[in-house]
């Protein structure tokens, strides 16, 4: 990771550093002690036993006198816990708490309803977001078009997982040992190497979905994005262009989630 400046060790910022063209679009607003704790809570949580002070220090580049004290406060403050006989520091169920105060659904209605909207309003199509549950296909948001005719899909409504566009998606990055139809084969290979799946809807005709995943930082998907593309002559976009939009919108969702 690199440093903020020449006295990166101290805890201070450098902003009046000499920087390039590049650097200078991009402020390096970085804080050298909460870099060291992420990289700390991080690589903890890789580990499947603890790591003592030395080993930390080396796996995240810096001397052990550097993490000393950033070492303390997170077991101060509850987020990691070092064994009293071995010295080793595992992480704590603090962070897993935190997550599940977070609505995950109230977190991604955060996430994706502005680039959605931006997404519908630049295609004139609908779109939606849906994640699975309980096996099935469930729409947690959802953008109609501006224009004067679109698809709409009803939020809280539910798909059959193995028959929608979207439930193939979302099951070819699901681990095989999930259990989830669809998750292995040749059709789940081929949208794992395109990287999303265009495909006609077969019940509703002239409907063209555009799928892209939402991934987590596992590989797995978090979510899918849904493009009920309309093909008809009124539409402004042919559907090479939406899928590009949407491809953009999906990356701008999972960075909205920290992905």
């Amino acid at each position: 990771m690199s440093a903020a400046g020449p006295d990166a060790h101290s805890g201070s910022e450098v902003v009046d550093a000499p920087q390039d063209a590049a650097t200078k679009s991009a402020p390096d607003y970085a804080v050298p002690a909460l870099e060291k704790a992420l990289d700390i809570l991080e690589l903890l949580a890789e580990q499947r036993g603890g790591l003592g002070q030395l080993e930390i220090a080396r796996a995240t580049d810096r001397s052990a006198s550097q993490i000393f004290r950033v070492l303390t406060t997170l077991e101060r403050r509850g987020y990691l816990h070092r064994d009293r006989q071995s010295g080793l520091y595992t992480l704590t169920l603090r962070l897993f708490d935190l997550a599940h105060r977070q609505d995950p659904l109230r977190s991604l209605d955060a996430a994706a309803l502005a680039p959605m909207r931006r997404l519908a309003e630049g295609t004139r199509q609908s779109c939606n977001l849906s994640v699975i549950d309980a096996g099935r296909v469930r729409v947690v948001a959802q953008v109609e078009s501006p224009g004067d005719f679109g698809f709409r899909v009803r939020v809280g409504a539910l798909f059959p997982l193995e028959s929608t566009a979207t439930g193939a998606v979302i099951a070819a990055y699901m681990p095989s040992d999930a259990a989830v139809p669809g998750s292995e084969g040749d059709a789940a290979a081929s949208i794992r190497r395109d990287g999303f799946l265009v495909r006609a809807d077969p019940l509703q005709p002239s409907i063209t979905d555009v799928v892209f995943p939402i991934l987590g930082r596992d590989g797995r998907a978090l979510a899918a994005l849904t493009v009920p593309y309309v093909a008809t002559s009124l539409s402004e976009l042919p559907s090479d262009r939406v899928r590009d939009a949407a491809a953009a919108t999906a990356a701008e969702i999972s960075a909205n989630l920290g992905l």
